[in-house]
């Protein structure tokens, strides 16, 4: 099968492409469904060679007559099939009712789940990219059926109760062991509940030219982005300040490790200069953990803020956020840091604040929120956010103008005017505390190289994420914030 693409393209936008390949290129409706049946059965084949026995799940529309389909040609190929009929054949339309006609003429059958035999590997032919509703009869017991797990699940072009353009699980979602789309990719598989049902993912354009349609992407992958892992090399006469001075202005009451994280990421991701701004309190637990950082006690009086100030002078790049807090001190520091002129990446506490007083920002601001803090700076519940992370995401771009990386499975990042980025890499070991803010400090610490917060935000993200997978090789249980310091220099020197 073919690598996967770098485009993603939303359900509307496929509907077209594949309009494209029928209309332009010449290809039937029905060779295409054949096509797809035909990859699906050798994906499921090479992925599951001692497979004998299928059961295929059949709905409505074409996503039916891909599974009838399939059906007919692994039979044909000596597997055992069954076809279950969530909906009548005899309502099937078009090339889909051509499929079952087809089926039947060889033997097929409609059958019920009682009547149908437990097979090796269950086919999800039931619904495709057109649902944008919740399930109802009888999807949702046929979804219930299939996710206890017992037999791995292969779904055909997206698993039944998947939204195709959001990610979001629409009631129930079947959760598959491999989803084989086709034509070209639906940005819904990449993000929100998205990875956790697709399983392993094969792609096939059914000889569709997707490019040759004019269609543009409605989003990228972030894993296809060359300059997000390739970094200019260094010069052999270069010196600490030609690699960019960061500050990092955090580590509130009871938070220095924190700063201290956010501030080592970014010497991780090899900025020359870092500074921590912090409690004076704080300053030997996080010099005493990392001796490479500068560290200065700031008092929320005038003394100190002038200091601060002095700080601020001196920094090409402001990370600030990890560990703040909202008392005195953090809306002194916070609204101190206001007057810096340069790229700034703003986390935790600092995206709180703000979303007390929301602003246009310069354009070289970065927001990192997770769901909880993208639902306070616009004004909505956390449920709204992860129900279309695509929305939320352009609605933070506007609404703040900067930079922003919706965390989460499947990061977003996008700015106003630039098609978003979806990172896929990452894991469930990294929802643990810390893992903001070495994000925050290895953007902070590349835009102080590359001197374009854009980029620096990108391959932040990618690196951060790649680390993050590494230091899982270990296992994802018990997975510290700090075990991807070492893994995010590997992996920014490849």
């Amino acid at each position: 099968m073919p690598i996967l693409p770098g485009a993603l393209h939303t359900a509307e936008q496929v509907r077209a492409i594949d309009r494209h390949g029928i209309d332009v290129q010449g290809i039937a409706g029905y060779g295409l469904m054949t096509r797809a049946a035909d990859a699906a059965l050798t994906a499921l084949r090479a992925r599951f060679p001692g497979a004998r026995r299928l059961r295929v799940w059949c709905g409505a529309g074409n996503n039916a007559g891909d599974g009838y389909v399939l059906a007919r040609l692994a039979r044909a190929a000596g597997l055992s099939v069954d076809t279950v009929a969530l909906v009548p054949p005899d309502r099937l339309r078009g090339d889909a009712a051509r499929a079952w006609q087809d089926w039947q003429a060889v033997g097929g059958q409609a059958l019920a789940a009682a009547a149908s035999r437990l097979p090796d590997v269950e086919v999800d032919a039931m619904l495709g990219t057109g649902l944008d509703r919740a399930l109802g009869e009888p999807f949702v017991p046929a979804v219930t059926a299939l996710n206890p797990g017992a037999v791995p699940v292969v779904a055909l072009d997206i698993p039944t109760g998947l939204h195709a353009d959001t990610g979001a699980a629409l009631e129930v979602a079947v959760r598959c062991a491999m989803t084989v789309s086709f034509v070209a990719l639906k940005q819904g598989l990449f993000t929100g509940a998205g990875p956790a049902h697709v399983g392993a993912l094969v792609f096939d354009a059914l000889g569709v030219d997707a490019a040759a349609s004019g269609i543009p992407a409605s989003m990228y992958r972030l894993e296809a982005l060359a300059s997000a892992r390739n970094l200019p090399p260094r010069r052999r006469d270069s010196h600490k300040g030609d690699h960019g001075r960061v500050l990092v202005v955090g580590g509130g009451r009871g938070m220095p490790g924190a700063a201290r994280l956010a501030a080592e990421a970014a010497l991780r991701a090899g900025a020359g200069l870092v500074t921590v701004a912090t409690l004076p309190a704080h300053v030997s637990a996080v010099v005493a953990a990392r001796p490479e950082l500068i560290c200065e006690g700031i008092e929320d009086t005038t003394e100190g803020l002038s200091r601060l100030d002095v700080l601020l002078d001196r920094a090409d790049v402001l990370a600030l956020g990890p560990g703040l807090g909202r008392d005195a001190w953090a809306r002194a520091l916070w609204a101190r840091a206001q007057a810096f002129e340069g790229p700034v990446v703003l986390d935790a506490d600092a995206l709180n604040l703000l979303a007390e007083a929301p602003e246009a920002l310069p354009g070289n601001r970065v927001l990192t929120p997770h769901p909880g803090e993208a639902a306070r700076l616009l004004g909505v519940g956390t449920g709204d956010i992860q129900a279309d992370r695509p929305a939320a995401l352009a609605a933070l771009c506007e609404r703040y103008r900067a930079i922003v990386v919706l965390k989460g499975a499947g990061s977003l990042i996008g700015r106003a005017g630039e098609t978003p980025y979806v990172c896929e890499r990452g894991n469930p070991g990294m929802a643990s505390a810390g893992m903001g803010d070495v994000l925050t400090g290895a953007i902070a610490g590349l835009t102080a190289q590359l001197g374009c917060a854009w980029q620096a935000t990108l391959a932040g993200v990618q690196a951060h994420a790649q680390a993050g997978d590494r230091a899982a090789c270990a296992g994802e249980r018990g997975l510290l914030a700090g075990d991807l310091l070492a893994e995010l220099r590997r992996c920014l020197n490849p």
